[in-house]
């Protein structure tokens, strides 16, 4: 089931943490990025359960709503990170978020056709190479109030079943950037240096 994170002080203070500015800092930019008054979203809660919830797939999340549906772009339009928020321990049993390593580098190949304009993110997940589900897995993993903080095209899924004792919730909201990666090349942020290597260079 998914929850709207609720509006409270606790889900508040949660991104508000000087570690996290620290480290947004570190991959965006300081004043490159935007702070949000809370989480916001949704919150995923898996419960221990055999069936498959029917949300499982490989995708990349979207950046912008273009009529409803989100869409993405190679610019990454508003998402500057993909963060994950733990809001109770996640161990290997409990169906935790997995991602493949190194995916963000050929999505840029993928989304460079679309230009400015971008696509729905479906479409991305759509076109997505057999050598890119080849690449080793990593579990998001860890202990309530754990932050990892992702690029912007990582592609991830959630896994099944949850053979775990307990419910699992994982929020997964954008950190926004004031601006879209320009990928001229100039003083570019970690972020979007690897969005450059995914491409061979600048646009």
């Amino acid at each position: 089931m998914r929850i709207r994170t609720p509006l409270t002080e606790a889900f508040a203070r949660a991104i508000v943490q000087p570690a996290l500015d620290s480290a947004c800092d570190a991959l965006l930019g300081p004043g490159r990025w935007v702070r949000k008054a809370h989480v916001g979203g949704t919150v995923p809660v898996r419960f221990p359960h055999a069936d498959d919830p029917g949300d499982a797939g490989w995708h990349i999340d979207g950046s912008y709503d273009v009529d409803g549906a989100w869409w993405v772009n190679v610019r990454s339009r508003w998402r500057g990170l993909l963060a994950l928020y733990l809001f109770s321990d996640v161990e290997l049993e409990d169906a935790p978020t997995e991602v493949k390593v190194g995916s963000h580098l050929d999505i840029p190949p993928v989304l460079v056709v679309f230009g400015d304009t971008g696509v729905p993110f479906e479409a991305v997940s759509a076109s997505l190479l057999a050598t890119t589900l080849d690449r080793p897995s990593a579990f998001v993993t860890g202990s309530a109030g754990d932050v990892y903080l992702c690029h912007p095209f990582l592609l991830h899924r959630a896994t099944w079943p949850h053979r775990g004792c307990r419910p699992r919730a994982i929020a997964q909201p954008e950190v926004p950037h004031n601006d879209p990666f320009v990928l001229d090349g100039v003083d570019p942020c970690p972020v979007e240096e690897a969005i450059l290597r995914g491409l061979g260079g600048p646009i």
